[in-house]
């Protein structure tokens, strides 16, 4: 197979050279993708990299690291790739694990693999603090409003996809910034792709994050809650309508109708002074108690919907048929 490896370069000049230099000779094309980077990474690589491998190309705006990577993919698809590993270029990501990240792909056992430092404990004695927190607080949103609850660390941008499943993704539609990688969790999900975590240590030397927390915390969340509601429609309204949709809609509705009805006889109890009597408090703690199990059962439906079959073989095997079929002139 034929494996490309996507670098976004912002300014990542003092490592990027040594990124490259580590790549090893499984890799067949490497895309250095200079994003309107203020330092010049782009001609600073053309003019220093001596690997016959690299194209850079060139983003005529700042377009964040979504942009530079759905720049090399588009690069990957134009070329004929099978696979395309995307590593940072500010030295965080050893490339060495490489083979770790197209394993699963190139074995179809997975149509996208990704990092994950929560893995071993000993992986995140590094890790600062406030990044440890945010990584494990976006994981557990992305559960949710992605679907791959067998993911954890969406944030990493360790990751390697086969490009059968690429050509599935909507390339001008995907997320220009940070929240790229969780919305690339989201159109996978789509798809029905199988993501498979592969376990890595990071590595914080002088390089200074862009990502600053507080600024990108209201972002995420407005966009996470988004994804949710437009998975929840597509997967359990618009393309199926299945067990765990019964489940949800029941579980909301009585939900809603418990808390309606305890809350009006509260009220009526406040403004009169008599308490609620013992069936009334009844009626409106059943459905509640009800409709919250019907969300358990639909959380539990959720999670066993995890997809395990990959797509990569099949969607080739089309794609060869579509290549190779003879054409009916009338």
């Amino acid at each position: 197979m034929k494996i490309a490896v996507a670098i976004p370069c912002y300014k990542v000049t003092q490592h990027v050279l040594g990124v490259i230099e580590a790549i090893g000779p499984e890799v067949h094309t490497i895309y250095a993708v200079d994003d309107a980077c203020p330092e010049g990474s782009g001609a600073f690589i053309e003019e220093h990299n001596r690997d016959p491998r690299v194209q850079v190309l060139y983003n005529p705006q700042n377009l964040g690291v979504g942009g530079a990577v759905a720049t090399a993919y588009q690069a990957a698809l134009d070329d004929d790739m099978d696979i395309v590993v995307k590593i940072d270029g500010d030295g965080q990501m050893d490339p060495a694990l490489l083979p770790l990240f197209t394993h699963a792909l190139v074995r179809g056992q997975a149509d996208y693999t990704k990092g994950n430092r929560f893995y071993r404990p000993e992986s995140l004695q590094g890790m600062p603090p406030v990044r440890l927190f945010g990584n494990a607080a976006l994981s557990f949103m992305t559960k949710f409003s992605c679907g791959y609850w067998n993911c954890m660390d969406p944030t990493n941008g360790y990751t390697a996809i086969r490009t059968a499943v690429l050509k599935q993704l909507p390339l001008a539609k995907l997320e220009k910034r940070y929240f790229f990688e969780t919305d690339m969790l989201y159109h996978l999900s789509t798809i029905r792709a199988v993501v498979r975590d592969v376990p890595m240590d990071a590595v914080y030397a002088d390089e200074e994050s862009n990502l600053k927390v507080s600024k990108v915390l209201p972002e995420f969340l407005r966009k996470h809650a988004s994804r949710l509601g437009r998975r929840y429609a597509y997967l359990y309204l618009l393309r199926d309508f299945n067990i765990g949709s019964l489940y949800s809609i029941l579980g909301l509705l009585l939900c809603f109708t418990g808390l309606l009805f305890g809350g009006a006889h509260w009220l009526h109890s406040i403004r009169t002074g008599q308490p609620a009597t013992s069936g009334t408090v009844m009626m409106a703690a059943l459905p509640l108690i009800i409709g919250i199990q019907f969300l358990i059962a639909f959380l539990h439906h959720d999670v066993s919907s995890v997809p395990t079959q990959p797509l990569s073989d099949e969607l080739q095997d089309v794609e060869q048929h579509q290549h190779t079929s003879p054409r009916v002139v009338s």
